[in-house]
C-alpha cells in the first residue's frame, strides 16, 4: 500500500531507511559508487513528508526516533524535516517551486541522506536529487514493494517497505463480529483516498461474498454521517481514509474518521494506530512510537558503519478496550497479541506489588498469630494442669492438716455434744416435776440450740478441710475474717499443747480476692508448724500471736511464735519442696503455701524474731485501695 495507504504514518519507517542510507546498501552493486563519503562533521539527515506536518502518525514516530538519535548520539546528528503538501498542491509548477526552493535552502548544507516518506516523496527526489543533494543517499519508505515497481524506482535508493494488509483488519472484525451480514467500506475522494479503495477490493475480494458489501465512496463527511448512522446492527464498518470529501473539503482522516465513529450504528475498524481514540475498534497497523525507536537503533548502526537494507516494517493487532466494552465485544475473541489500549487493569494488574506484599504481611501476620495462638492454647493448658496439680497438692495437706488436728477437732466437738445430752436430760427431769418451771426449760432448749450450732460450726470447718475441688473459687473477702475463722480451727489443738494464742486486727476491714478456703489453709499450715516449732519451749512462755494489717498497700498477715526459731542457713531453703526441719514432716506444707499465694499475686517469707522464735509474714493485693483516715 502507498503512503497514501499509510495515510503520512510511515514517517517512522522512512527515518529507518536514513539510517539504512548512512550505510551499505544490500541492493548496490558497488559500495564505492553508493557510500557516503566519511566527514568530519555530525551527518544530515533530510525527511520529505508528501502532507502537511499534522498527520499524527508523523509526530509520533518522528518524536520517538529523534529522541532515540539525540539520547544516543548527544545531540550530535542534524536532522531536517520538510512537508510537500503535495496532497493540496498537486500541480507541476508547485512540484518544480519546491524543488528550486529546497535547492536554494540546502545549499550551503546539503544532506547526506534524504529520507522520502510515500510514493509521492520518492518521487518527487528522485526526480530532482540533482537541485536539492547531489551525491545523498536517498531512503524511501511508505509503500511495497509493488509500488516501487511501478514508480520505477532508482536501484541505488533503499526502501523501507510496509504493505497495509486491510484483509487482516477485516479478519479481526470478523473474529469479534461472527454473526454480522454487511460489510461497509469507507473511503475518499482524494487520489490517495480512491488508490486505497481500489486496493481494498482487490484485498477484499474473497472476504467480501460472505457479506452484503457496500462501498461508500465519493461523498461528502455528511453524507459518510448519516449513512454509516442507518447501517444494520450486524454490519462491520471498514475506514479507510478520507483526506478529502466529495465537496473538495480537506480532512486529517482521523478527524473525519471520528465524525463517522460517533454516531455510526455498528462498530467501525481501521488500520491506522492514529485511530485509536477516535472512535474505531481497532485494526490491524503500526505501533508507531515503537517503530520510531526502532528505526533510531537503526541509524545509530548506520552511523557506526554497519550495513543497512531493505527491510518490511512491523505490524500488530491494536484495539481500543473501550469501544469493546461500548459494542459489547469479547476480549478473548481477539487475535492473539493485541494490544489492548486504555484497558483498565484489574486490581491485581494495577498493585500486584502492593497485594502480593500486604498478602505476604497478613499471611505472616496469620501464622504469628496462629503460633500465639497455639502457643497460648499450650500455655492455658500447662496452667490448667499446673492449677490441677496445685487443687490436688492442697486437697492432700488440708486432709494431712484435718488428721493432725483430728484428736482436738473431735475434742472440741465432744463438749457441744456432751452439752446438748446434759441439757436434755436435765429438761426431761424438769418436766416429770409436778410443777415444771417452764422458763428454766426454754433456757435449757436456747443452750441446746447454740451448742448445736457450734458443734454444726466445727462439722463444717472440717467438711471444708476434707473437700476436694477442681476448680479455684475466686472470691472477695475480709482477710481478718479467715484469721479468725483459722484460729477457732486450731484453739482446740493449742489448748492441747499449752498454747497461747492472740489475736491483733485493725478496725477496718483487709478486703482481698482469692479463694478464701485455700487462703485458711496457708494460715492452718503457719499455725501448725509454729506448734510443732514450741514443743521444746517452756510451757508457760508458749505464745502463737496472730497480727494483720497494712504494708505497702497490700494486706499482710504475721503469724510468730516463741519456738527456738530457724538456723540462719535453712532460711533460704525453707519454702524449698520436701525440705523439712521435721523428723516426719514432708517438706510440702511451706512450699504450698508459696504456690497459693503465688497464684493470688501474694509474697511469703520467714525470719527470726529479735527476742527468739520465728515470724513468718504473708501479703496479698488488697481488693480495692484501703480509705485512710
Amino acid at each position: 500500500m502507498d503512503l497514501g495507504e499509510w495515510s503520512g504514518r510511515l514517517c517512522c519507517t522512512v527515518f529507518f531507511l536514513a539510517v539504512a542510507a548512512l550505510s551499505v546498501s544490500s541492493r548496490q552493486a558497488a559500495a564505492s559508487d553508493t557510500s557516503i563519503a566519511i566527514i568530519d562533521r555530525v551527518p544530515r539527515v533530510l525527511a520529505l513528508y508528501p502532507y502537511d506536518e499534522r498527520i499524527a502518525a508523523t509526530t509520533a514516530a518522528g518524536e520517538a526516533l529523534r529522541s532515540r538519535l539525540l539520547e544516543a548520539t548527544n545531540g550530535k546528528i542534524d536532522l531536517f524535516s520538510e512537508f510537500l503538501d503535495l496532497s493540496r498542491f498537486p500541480e507541476g509548477d508547485h512540484v518544480a517551486r519546491m524543488a528550486r526552493y529546497l535547492g536554494e535552502k540546502y545549499a550551503p548544507r546539503r544532506p547526506d541522506v534524504i529520507v522520502a516518506l510515500g510514493r509521492e516523496s520518492a518521487s518527487f527526489i528522485t526526480a530532482n536529487r540533482d537541485t536539492i543533494a547531489p551525491g545523498a543517499k536517498i531512503v524511501a519508505a511508505g509503500f511495497g514493494n509493488a509500488t516501487a515497481e511501478k514508480i520505477d524506482l532508482p536501484d541505488d535508493v533503499i526502501g523501507a517497505f510496509t504493505t497495509f494488509d486491510i484483509l487482516k483488519t477485516a479478519e479481526m472484525a470478523r473474529n469479534l463480529q461472527p454473526d454480522a451480514r454487511h460489510l461497509y467500506i469507507v473511503g475518499g475522494s482524494s487520489d490517495f483516498d480512491r488508490g486505497w479503495l481500489t486496493t481494498a477490493r482487490a484485498a477484499l475480494e474473497q472476504f467480501s461474498k460472505s457479506y452484503e458489501t457496500t462501498y461508500l465512496e465519493d461523498l461528502t463527511i455528511d453524507e459518510f454521517v448519516e449513512r454509516t448512522s442507518r447501517v444494520p446492527a450486524d454490519s462491520i464498518i471498514l475506514a479507510l481514509t478520507v483526506f478529502k470529501d466529495r465537496a473538495g473539503r480537506n480532512f486529517i482522516p482521523r478527524d473525519a474518521i471520528r465524525q463517522i465513529a460517533a454516531t455510526a450504528s455498528a462498530p467501525v475498524y481501521g488500520p491506522y494506530q492514529t485511530y485509536i481514540d477516535h472512535g474505531v475498534v481497532g485494526g490491524n497497523t503500526v505501533t508507531f512510537d515503537a517503530l520510531g525507536r526502532t528505526v533510531g537503533d537503526l541509524v545509530i548502526d548506520a552511523i557506526a558503519g554497519k550495513p543497512v537494507s531493505d527491510l518490511e516494517a512491523p505490524q500488530t493487532y491494536v484495539a481500543d478496550a473501550r469501544q469493546l466494552q461500548r459494542w459489547g465485544l469479547a476480549e478473548k475473541d481477539l487475535p492473539p497479541g493485541t494490544v489492548q489500549m486504555h484497558r483498565e487493569r484489574s486490581l491485581w494488574e494495577e498493585h500486584w506489588v502492593i497485594l502480593v506484599t500486604v498478602s505476604g504481611l497478613l499471611l505472616a501476620q496469620a501464622s504469628i498469630i496462629s503460633v500465639l495462638l497455639f502457643e497460648r492454647r499450650r500455655r492455658r493448658n500447662a496452667e490448667r494442669s499446673a492449677q490441677l496439680h496445685l487443687l490436688e497438692a492442697v486437697h492432700l495437706n488440708q486432709s494431712a492438716t484435718a488428721g493432725a488436728l483430728s484428736s482436738s477437732i473431735a475434742h472440741e466437738l465432744n463438749q457441744p455434744l456432751s452439752a446438748i445430752r446434759n441439757n436434755a436430760e436435765a429438761a426431761s427431769v424438769l418436766l416429770r416435776s409436778a410443777n415444771p418451771d417452764h422458763e428454766l426449760i426454754q433456757q435449757i432448749l436456747l443452750d441446746i440450740q447454740e451448742d448445736d450450732q457450734r458443734a454444726g460450726d466445727i462439722i463444717s470447718r472440717m467438711r471444708g478441710l476434707l473437700k476436694k475441688r477442681n476448680e479455684i473459687d475466686w472470691q472477695e473477702f475480709d482477710l481478718n475474717d479467715v484469721t479468725s475463722s483459722a484460729i477457732r480451727i486450731i484453739h482446740g489443738e493449742a489448748e492441747r499443747r499449752g498454747i497461747k494464742l492472740t489475736s491483733t486486727q485493725p478496725p477496718g476491714e483487709l478486703p482481698v480476692r482469692a479463694d478464701k478456703v485455700h487462703v485458711q489453709q496457708v494460715i492452718l499450715n503457719l499455725a501448725t508448724n509454729a506448734m510443732d516449732a514450741m514443743l521444746n519451749a517452756v510451757p508457760a512462755g508458749r505464745t502463737l500471736t496472730f497480727a494483720t494489717g497494712l504494708a505497702n498497700e497490700k494486706a499482710e498477715l504475721r503469724v510468730s511464735d516463741t519456738g527456738d526459731g530457724i538456723p540462719e542457713e535453712r532460711l533460704i531453703h525453707i519454702f524449698e519442696p520436701f525440705y523439712t526441719t521435721k523428723q516426719a514432716g514432708t517438706g510440702l506444707g511451706l512450699s504450698i503455701a508459696r504456690a497459693i499465694l503465688e497464684t493470688y499475686g501474694g509474697t511469703i517469707r520467714a525470719d527470726n524474731r529479735p527476742e527468739g522464735g520465728a515470724v513468718f509474714r504473708v501479703t496479698l493485693p488488697l481488693a480495692h485501695r484501703q480509705e485512710r483516715s
